[in-house]
């Protein structure tokens, strides 16, 4: 053992990004060893066993061995377990209301990750009203609780470090379809928390097309790494770097491109 948290992750996963982020936020960016997998190839039998067999990513191993599983669950456990000031609320009241939020975040993902997967252009708009109904309900939730904003109490904290890796990932969906959160009072104030996590210093992982061109196996419906028909490398592959590869086209809904056009074979 290392005598650290070691974190067995995607580097691109929006659900790492979430402890990177509360890591930068708390200047401890060494406490915490991040371990690359590649979701293109099988998963090592070591790491299967210290999972028991799940797949899912990010793992947590504990200092002292032990295994814990779901961002969230690593999120909290980080944030109470490492030195200094926490990010989550110390007032219970307040905790409460960040964790209201914070429980929006699960159905607000999948509509956007639903909707850049969708194959079926006659079903864009069931996906995209969707989606915006979900950015309505955080919009009126935020502007009961801070309509001042922008953040949901008077800094950066635990809700924004949930959602702000989503906001970035939905990137692809800016790319792929073409979306705008719409101008109106439905959505100003959600616009204002949005364009403040994404604005914030020590949310800069990733980057715009690093997103667009990971992801463009995702916009064409295969996730995960997965393959798909005709095509012998994932979007998903380290090598060739993405920052060699040219930018993927834009219309997901017509002849998808090829290895060659994506820049990952030569």
């Amino acid at each position: 053992m290392t005598g650290k948290h070691i974190v067995y992750h995607i580097p691109v996963c929006p659900f790492s990004q979430r402890l990177e982020i509360l890591l930068a936020l708390r200047g401890l960016t060494d406490a915490v060893e991040f371990r690359v997998v590649d979701i293109t190839k099988p998963r090592d039998p070591e790491l299967l066993a210290k999972t028991r067999g799940t797949t899912a990513l990010p793992v947590l191993e504990t200092s002292d061995g032990r295994i814990l599983k779901e961002s969230l669950v690593i999120l909290r456990y980080l944030d109470e377990a490492l030195p200094g000031a926490p990010l989550r609320r110390s007032d219970p009241t307040e905790h409460a209301i960040e964790s209201m939020l914070i429980a929006r975040e699960g159905p607000f993902t999948m509509a956007g990750y639903l909707f850049v997967m969708n194959q079926d252009q006659a079903r864009r708009d069931e996906y995209l009203n969707k989606l915006l109904a979900l950015y309505r309900d955080l919009d009126d939730f935020l502007s009961h609780y801070n309509p001042t904003g922008p953040f949901l109490f008077e800094d950066f904290g635990l809700a924004e470090a949930v959602f702000t890796p989503m906001f970035k990932r939905f990137w692809f969906l800016d790319y792929y379809e073409g979306f705008k959160l719409p101008v109106g009072k439905e959505y100003d104030r959600v616009r204002a928390w949005r364009d403040a996590c994404m604005a914030h210093p020590e949310t800069s992982q990733v980057t715009e097309e690093e997103i667009v061109k990971l992801y463009y196996d995702y916009a064409l419906g295969a996730g995960n790494g997965a393959l798909l028909d005709g095509r012998s490398v994932s979007s998903f592959a380290f090598e060739p770097p993405w920052q060699s590869r040219p930018m993927p086209p834009r219309e997901k809904y017509a002849v998808p491109a090829t290895d060659k056009e994506l820049g990952l074979v030569a």
